[in-house]
C-alpha cells in the first residue's frame, strides 16, 4: 500500500481553492455559486447569530452535560465528551460524533441561529407544505463536536443529494472537497454510490490507481464563517483543534428532482404502496415552489 498525502492542487476548470466572500446578496449567491454549482465560504453570514461567541465547549458542558450520545456503539455523557474533546491529540484523537440532532438535543440553539442562511430563492426545507416525513434519512440541523486529530471517517456525497451548509460556531474545521467531475477517480461503492471506497488519508494506489488523478480543494472554515456547497461535491473534514459546527441541509430547484428520486428509493424499502404517493406529492410540490420562486 502506498501512502500519498493530500495536497492542495489546481483543479482544471475550477479555482485552486474555495472562494471566501465578505458578504453576498441573494442574487449574487444564486448567479455566481448556486447556478454554476460552485462552493463558497461566506465570512459574515452568521454575524448576527446569538450563538456566535456564546456556544463554546464550556457552554455545552454546563447546559447539556447530563445528556448522552452514542458514538460507534458507546454512550458518552456530553460533559465527559467535552473533556475528551479538549484533550484530543492527533496521536490519541477523541471520538468524532456527527448526526447529532439539534432539534432533539439542543432545541434552544436553533433560536440562537437566526436569521437562517438560505441557499436558494426560498427555504424549501422548512416550506409550510413540506412534510418532515419527506426528509427521512437525514437530519435537518445537526451539530458536530470535534477535537484535534479528529476527522470525518470517509469521503462522501451527502444523503438524498442535499446541498450542504456548515457554520463554525467555535474553532475551525478543514474541508477537503472533490468536484463532481472527479467521481471517476474516487471509486464509489457499488451498493452506496455516495460513499467512496478510497481511504483518502491512506490510499491504496495499487487497488485504486485512478485516485492519483484526483485533485482536492482544501479550505479552512474559521469561527464565524459558513461554507455552502452543492450536492455532487465529494467531501470529508479534518479538525486541528476543538471545534463546534452547525450543519444544515438545503434544497432548491437544482437538486429537487434528484432529492425526490432518492427519497422515493428510501420509501420504497419501507412501503411500495406509500413510495409512489410521496414521489407524486413531491413532484406537485416542486411545481408549486417553482411558481412561488418566480416572484421571490
Amino acid at each position: 500500500m502506498l501512502k500519498e498525502p493530500l495536497q492542495s492542487q489546481f483543479v482544471k476548470g475550477n479555482s485552486p481553492t474555495v472562494d471566501k466572500r465578505e458578504t453576498l446578496t441573494r442574487k449574487e449567491l444564486i448567479k455566481e455559486y448556486i447556478e454554476p454549482s460552485r462552493p463558497v465560504v461566506i465570512k459574515h453570514a452568521a454575524d448576527n447569530w446569538e450563538a456566535m461567541g456564546k456556544i463554546t465547549p464550556e457552554y455545552i458542558r454546563q447546559h447539556y452535560g447530563h445528556l448522552s450520545m452514542n458514538v460507534k456503539g458507546i454512550d458518552y455523557r456530553f460533559d465527559h465528551f467535552i473533556d475528551l474533546m479538549l484533550g484530543s491529540t492527533p496521536e490519541k484523537p477523541a471520538p468524532y460524533p456527527f448526526n447529532i440532532n439539534v432539534e432533539r438535543y439542543f432545541p434552544e440553539l436553533l433560536k440562537m441561529c437566526r436569521p437562517e442562511i438560505i441557499y436558494g430563492k426560498c427555504d424549501r426545507v422548512n416550506h409550510p407544505l413540506m412534510p418532515r416525513r419527506m426528509l427521512k434519512g437525514t437530519e435537518i440541523y445537526e451539530m458536530f463536536l470535534g477535537g484535534n486529530g479528529a476527522a470525518f471517517p470517509f469521503l462522501h456525497i451527502d444523503a438524498l443529494y442535499l446541498h450542504n451548509q456548515m457554520t463554525q460556531l467555535y474553532g475551525a474545521k478543514e474541508f477537503i472537497l472533490y468536484p463532481p467531475e472527479q467521481t471517476k477517480y474516487l471509486y464509489p461503492q457499488e451498493n452506496n454510490p455516495k460513499v467512496s471506497q478510497v481511504d483518502i488519508r491512506n490510499p491504496d494506489i495499487d487497488r485504486f490507481p485512478l485516485f492519483r488523478e484526483a485533485k482536492p480543494l482544501r479550505v479552512i472554515i474559521e469561527q464565524g464563517e459558513t461554507i455552502l456547497f452543492p450536492t455532487g461535491w465529494w467531501h470529508s473534514t479534518e479538525i486541528h483543534g476543538p471545534c463546534i459546527s452547525l450543519g444544515r441541509i438545503q434544497l432548491n430547484h437544482s437538486n429537487w428532482n434528484d432529492f425526490l428520486k432518492d427519497e422515493y428509493l428510501v420509501w420504497k424499502k419501507r412501503s411500495r404502496v406509500v413510495a409512489p404517493f410521496i414521489y407524486g406529492y413531491g413532484k406537485l410540490l416542486g411545481k408549486v415552489m417553482n411558481f412561488q420562486e418566480l416572484f421571490a
